[in-house]
């Protein structure tokens, strides 16, 4: 089997947490959907609560500590993203905004991403669209057409519908569809030679 590697980014503040919850269900519909396709995927939780401190530091020095530092390198060396983020005010949490704020401007360049959000009620489900997904798109990843949305009742009795789940398994397959369409993802090592070492002497 082809091996990849998936980073899932969860913004939950709290733990528990709905958003981790999600996080984890995507993750294990895109593993399924993968192996569908004779690819074993990597997976990768990063919890940002964990990182809080560590992302404040980095934007005010513009140094990140040992943690966060292999957390932005696991993004930047995955072959897919999830990103899950709880919805406050109608649009994405700080703590997920300050921590694409702080990933290289170039890392998710053509990376698959999939996009899901958390809230306590439906009204907030458009977030993704007017927020998440332009937020991606300048980040020139390449986000696939689902999002995931789940809110409260979507976790209750109420929702045996099916229509949560649904979607995952949807959004979950076009992630992997994309991560099998591409080579592996490769990070250039920002201190290796490009040029000869006699041109730099010239």
């Amino acid at each position: 089997m082809k091996q990849r590697t998936l980073v899932v980014v969860s913004a939950g503040l709290s733990q528990p947490s709905s958003t981790r919850l999600l996080a984890d269900q995507l993750s294990a519909a895109a593993v399924t959907a993968a192996a569908e396709r004779g690819i074993e995927l990597h997976v990768r939780t990063i919890e940002l609560r964990d990182l809080a401190h560590d992302i404040m530091n980095h934007l005010l020095t513009g140094f990140p500590p040992v943690a966060l530092k292999e957390a932005l390198d696991a993004v930047a060396g995955a072959d897919g993203l999830i990103a899950v983020s709880p919805i406050f005010t109608a649009s994405y949490s700080g703590l997920f905004k300050s921590f694409f704020d702080v990933v290289d401007k170039d890392a998710l360049a053509d990376k698959p991403v999939l996009i899901a959000a958390t809230a306590g009620t439906a009204r907030h489900s458009l977030a993704l669209e007017h927020a998440l997904r332009p937020l991606f798109g300048y980040l020139r990843a390449v986000v696939v057409p689902t999002s995931v949305f789940a809110a409260s009742d979507d976790w209750g009795a109420d929702s045996s519908d099916g229509f949560l789940q649904t979607r995952i398994v949807r959004g979950a397959t076009e992630l992997a569809t994309e991560i099998d369409r591409r080579e592996p993802a490769t990070v250039a090592d920002p201190f290796a030679l490009t040029v000869s070492f006699e041109d730099l002497l010239k």
